[in-house]
């Protein structure tokens, strides 16, 4: 399932899959290459009936230092429709991150900046290490961080965007937890042991039901009180027709276990 250059896929028997950026030489900074074959393992990651969670990493001690710059100096000679199809490229690997029926866990072992924090914003769950830098450093050099803003802004809220994108400051892991950008700050040590514990949790769950839940959480947050009684009424409605939604209270009712439990 590994066949990329920048990247690493590898899938567990469980159906634990591991996404590791695989740039450190560059401390994994996404260029144009990078994002082509992340779009390419999340296609696959989404077709996989096998794959039940998703864990995202960097190679080496950082997570990811954002866009790398010899892809953003080659960017400038080009044409106003070129930049905004290398920017479109970005943008929709970000969403179908954002989007994967699968639970995202991030697992950040060490500094994230500008583009790299976007890509922590779009995983449901994200657990960094005590000693972990933050930044969103984009107008330092100039730019915006236009298209991975609507997923930080959702994350850390307006008033804590305008703050960090402003000043490009660097923050520690403690501050970005209180943020919200990071669900949990661990000892590099504990690391994955706590990544292990949120897997485990997550495979006592249906697979199908989580991917409803996702997608119901999306719709809840962006429509109206009206709408949403509709839609849960018809959501919920919905599950108990489904194989896991019968299976999972027989198994209940019966005493014993579900289908998907590991």
């Amino acid at each position: 399932m590994n066949s990329y250059k920048t990247i690493s896929l590898e899938l567990e028997e469980r159906g634990v899959a591991r996404l590791t950026l695989n740039r450190p030489d560059v401390h994994n900074a996404m260029n144009a290459e990078l994002i082509y074959e992340m779009q390419n393992a999340i296609t696959n990651i989404e077709e996989s009936s096998e794959i039940r969670v998703v864990i995202l990493s960097g190679a080496s001690k950082t997570f990811c230092s954002g866009g790398d710059l010899k892809w953003m100096e080659s960017n400038i000679s080009k044409s106003r429709a070129q930049r905004i199809e290398e920017t479109g490229e970005l943008a929709n690997m970000l969403a179908a991150l954002n989007n994967l029926s699968k639970p995202l866990i991030g697992r950040i072992q060490g500094p994230a900046y500008g583009g790299g924090v976007g890509m922590i914003s779009v995983c449901d769950i994200a657990i960094g290490v005590s000693g972990s830098t933050f930044g969103l450093t984009e107008v330092k050099l100039g730019l915006t961080p236009a298209t991975i803003s609507p997923y930080v802004v959702k994350r850390i809220g307006a008033a804590n965007a305008r703050r960090n994108f402003f000043n490009a400051r660097i923050f520690k892991a403690v501050e970005a937890k209180e943020m919200g950008l990071l669900t949990d700050v661990v000892d590099a040590e504990t690391l994955d042991d706590a990544i292990e514990k949120e897997v485990k949790l997550i495979l006592k769950c249906a697979p199908g039901a989580i991917a409803s839940t996702k997608k119901l959480i999306d719709y809840v947050d962006s429509h109206s009180a009206a709408e949403n009684r509709i839609y849960t009424a018809a959501n919920l409605a919905d599950a108990w027709e489904t194989t896991e939604g019968k299976e999972g209270i027989d198994a209940f009712l019966n005493k014993r276990k579900a289908s998907w439990l590991q």
